[in-house]
């Protein structure tokens, strides 16, 4: 997702707007061309073509490497899966929610919000149990709690996960129809109870309509400030835990 958003028309202008991306509809795959006097369209050279590729393997490689030996460590954002991630007063804000909406021997389901599953990682009860399901294989290095996503294939996920966690807190790829359509199908087979999610503001009505959720009071907020309202919605009484903004000292993990 980018910091300045223009609302949806189309599903060839997908907008990206959340947590965890889904790479299928954003990124662009670099591939060096052969120059064509028959066509205007500009094109890198082989040579800039190769740099750029290089320099990407190697960012990929040094993250990798380093996530590797320390599962605490701070993944930047990657543009190219259009990931902006939630302060930090949000994400355990978020965490602190869905840990007591949960119970201390509940479990929760994080659907493309790792900084909210970082922040459970670390406050869960041991009796508690949490899975972050992601497109970012980065994220793999939470092992047995990383399942791989991909909303495009919203119910390609084990069987043994079918209704089976007391919270679900997701926050859709992209703002269109269908993408959230797909989401709520994901969310419809994971939960057994409580729901959160937490998306663009344009997507309210669809949102009341597929999923039955209202608006909550409380507005996330996100480290790179975001151009187009962004809410969030539950299908309890969130407002009576969480305020509209916590005004407590977050304390790093």
């Amino acid at each position: 997702m980018s910091e300045s958003k223009t609302n949806v028309t189309s599903e060839s202008s997908v907008e990206c707007y959340g947590e965890g991306r889904e790479a299928t509809e954003s990124t662009v795959t670099i591939h060096p061309t052969e120059s064509d006097s028959d066509s205007d369209t500009p094109a890198l050279s082989e040579s800039t073509a190769q740099a750029l590729q290089e320099f990407y393997d190697e960012k990929f490689a040094k993250e990798k490497t380093t996530t590797e030996d320390n599962e605490n460590i701070i993944l930047e954002e990657d543009w190219q899966l259009s990931q902006f991630w939630y302060t930090d007063e949000t994400a355990l804000t978020l965490a602190t929610e869905a840990q007591r909406a949960a119970g201390e021997n509940g479990s929760i389901a994080c659907v493309s919000c790792p900084t909210v599953y970082k922040k459970l990682r670390f406050t869960k009860p041991e009796t508690s149990v949490v899975k972050l399901f992601e497109f970012d294989q980065r994220f793999s290095i939470f092992q047995d709690a990383f399942v791989f996503y991909d909303f495009n294939k919203p119910l390609e996920l084990d069987e043994t996960f079918k209704e089976q966690f007391d919270v679900v807190l997701a926050d859709p790829p992209f703002l269109s129809e269908e993408c959230m359509k797909k989401i709520a199908s994901t969310i419809n087979f994971l939960s057994r109870g409580k729901v959160i999610l937490c998306t663009g503001a344009i997507m309210e009505g669809l949102v009341e309509e597929i999923l039955s959720l209202h608006r909550c009071q409380f507005e996330p907020d996100h480290v790179h400030l975001l151009g187009n309202p962004f809410y969030c919605y539950a299908n309890y009484n969130f407002d009576d835990y969480v305020p509209r903004k916590v005004v407590s000292k977050i304390v790093e993990q």
